[in-house]
């Protein structure tokens, strides 16, 4: 089975740091551009980050841009998500995400969930204040 497994969530306070992780299961992803999404309570899911197949390219949200780097390790098919000066509006379950298809890091359609392929379950990041 084909499958994105999201890990590292918890409960940390603000002004904290958390590392998510995200890990491939049942194919590579390693030539996919691999993005971050993340939905609140009530909310929309929102584009957070998302970061070339080489990791030469990323890109943020204003709202994470200076707090969170995407990276990825291509050797062992991982993805992160380093979070710092974490905010209770980062509140939300955290998705990992594969596009398949080209997209350009910079463009439009990278932030759009639609032109991702695969996703994985989510992790719960709550942040208290």
């Amino acid at each position: 089975q084909v499958q994105l497994v999201e890990s590292g969530g918890g409960l940390v306070q603000a002004g904290g740091s958390l590392r998510l992780s995200c890990a491939a299961s049942g194919r590579s992803f390693r030539s996919s551009v691999m993005g971050w999404f993340r939905q609140a309570p009530g909310k929309e899911r929102e584009f957070v980050a998302v970061i070339s197949w080489r990791g030469s390219r990323t890109s943020y949200a204003d709202s994470v841009k200076g707090r969170f780097t995407i990276s990825r390790d291509n050797a062992n098919d991982m993805v992160y998500l380093q979070m710092n000066g974490l905010k209770p509006d980062d509140t939300a379950i955290y998705y990992c995400a594969a596009c398949d298809s080209p997209l350009a890091v910079n463009g439009p359609d990278a932030g759009n969930s639609r032109s991702y392929d695969t996703w994985g379950q989510g992790t719960q990041v709550t942040v208290s204040s």
